[in-house]
């Protein structure tokens, strides 16, 4: 264990935790909603600092990341929990493991080893994914630390109920993040996540007050988040931040608590995609469709096809010191 950052003594053995925006209030020997982070006589602590449930080497499209250096591969890693419940999620074997556990599955593995393997198979950057980095803070920003001084670079794939606090601390060290932004009815959020919607809003705004690259990512589910009404107000929001933001919408399938939902209809992606380009961004893409055309990264001044993919393959790429090689723009990103 290691005693957790971000939170207040509150007497009576009461503490609060001011690590994500749930902000817990902790009795003795209890768990936060993430369930990773306990209450031992008045000190909170992390369960799952130094254990390492996932890793693997992935493209960083993966990610997904269209706008941070392309082509290049993240060493992805892990623990386990969450502090959202979603009932789609898709890793929900280990992010939702410590509420059916007592013990924290993982093997004992510290920061300077995950460095070292990240350097060994030559990765541009460490991904902290499958599970909410946020809940694994402490783990992650001794990693990123130690990765920023080896010139690896850092990256979350969170759902953004990180607090002000805790992601002004680690923004030294961290250079990009694709957020979740899977609606834009809070009702949706609290029955689907457990969650609320304006502590997402805010902290993709803080992301880009701090200088962090983002990238969006909302997973379309029938009937749930598919109508026009909601994606207009989600590409809205998103352009109001910046509209150099890259928008992922992705194709859902059946998973975990929705095995009866259909998978999201291709042409719902291409209405979702056209929505996000008259609402002003620049760079709309279609997720989980490989082959779609969807994937493609195009100028947002002559419309030339820039990058050409074919899942987290990239097949042609026509940006030449981070401009558009027909037109000149700079095409937004890092490591174009």
């Amino acid at each position: 264990m290691r005693e957790a950052m971000f939170y207040e003594k509150l007497g009576d053995c009461k503490v609060k935790c001011h690590l994500c925006n749930h902000t817990c209030v902790i009795t003795d020997g209890k768990r936060g909603i993430c369930h990773v982070r306990q209450n031992f006589g008045g000190t909170l602590y992390s369960l799952v600092y130094g254990k390492l449930i996932s890793e693997n080497i992935d493209p960083i499209e993966k990610k997904p990341f269209f706008h941070f250096y392309p082509g290049s591969t993240s060493y992805s890693v892990a623990t386990a929990g969450c502090n959202f419940r979603c009932l789609n999620c898709q890793n929900y074997e280990i992010s939702q493991l410590p509420k059916d556990s007592d013990t924290i599955p993982g093997k004992e593995v510290p920061p300077e080893k995950i460095v070292e393997d990240a350097l060994e198979y030559n990765c541009k950057s460490i991904a902290y994914t499958y599970t909410e980095p946020t809940i694994f803070f402490e783990y992650a920003y001794e990693i990123a630390q130690l990765a920023s001084s080896r010139a690896i670079m850092n990256v979350f794939v969170t759902n953004g109920y990180t607090t002000y606090e805790a992601l002004s601390t680690i923004q030294p060290c961290l250079h990009a993040a694709n957020i979740d932004l899977k609606s834009f009815s809070d009702e949706t959020y609290k029955r689907i996540c457990g969650a609320r919607l304006e502590p997402v809003l805010n902290c993709i705004r803080a992301y880009k007050e701090l200088g962090i690259w983002i990238e969006i990512t909302t997973l379309i589910i029938p009937g749930i988040n598919d109508s026009d009404s909601e994606l207009k107000q989600i590409a809205g929001f998103i352009r109001s931040v910046g509209p150099e933001i890259p928008w992922h919408v992705s194709r859902f399938y059946p998973r975990c608590r929705l095995p009866d939902t259909p998978p999201t209809p291709v042409e719902t992606l291409r209405r979702a995609r056209t929505i996000g380009l008259e609402a002003g961004l620049r760079y709309v893409y279609e997720g989980n469709v490989p082959g779609e055309g969807g994937e493609n990264t195009y100028c947002y001044q002559c419309n030339k096809m820039l990058i050409k993919r074919y899942g987290y393959q990239i097949l042609e790429n026509n940006i030449t010191n981070s401009k558009c090689s027909k037109c000149g723009a700079v095409i937004d990103g890092i490591g174009m």
